[in-house]
């Protein structure tokens, strides 16, 4: 009894393993983390995480760290780490805002040229990524990832 009921379970183990949504999202998002940062490694240390945050301050204007980390849905400590570097190359300055608490984020004008210098290679990321995808099915692919983190949101 017991070897069938350790098949059994080697075989849930198994087949959540095989199909969980998780597991294979974490996968496919180093794969195309990699791809992309690699493209962008040509012209900049930036990697594609670091290059999304100073788009949104580029297109934003000056943030309150609590602001950028819901735009972007970082937890506040992560994204307070993830600033920091940023900072230390001069592409972003953190500053005092209106109280003790509050800290706001800047983009510098080197952090702007950065961005415009890796635009190039993060537009032929896209591209091929589009492409493999196919266009018709990006928005349907959009939609599906929203409704994954509503999803995991509201669980």
């Amino acid at each position: 009894m017991e070897q069938h009921v350790d098949r059994l379970e080697r075989e849930r183990i198994a087949q959540l393993g095989a199909a969980c949504v998780c597991s294979n999202l974490r996968r496919t998002t180093r794969a195309v983390t990699n791809y992309y940062d690699s493209l962008l490694k040509r012209v900049s240390d930036l990697r594609v995480s670091q290059a999304i945050l100073l788009v949104v301050l580029y297109l934003t204007g000056p943030q309150t760290i609590n602001e950028l980390a819901e735009k972007l849905d970082l937890d506040r400590t992560t994204l307070g780490r993830n600033l920091r570097p940023l900072e230390q190359q001069g592409l972003l300055t953190l500053a005092p805002g209106s109280d003790q608490r509050t800290r706001i984020v800047t983009l510098t004008a080197k952090g702007g040229e950065v961005i415009l210098r890796v635009l190039p290679a993060w537009e032929e990321a896209q591209t091929h990524m589009v492409a493999s995808l196919g266009q018709e099915q990006l928005a349907g692919f959009f939609t599906q990832l929203s409704a994954l983190a509503v999803s995991a949101r509201e669980a």
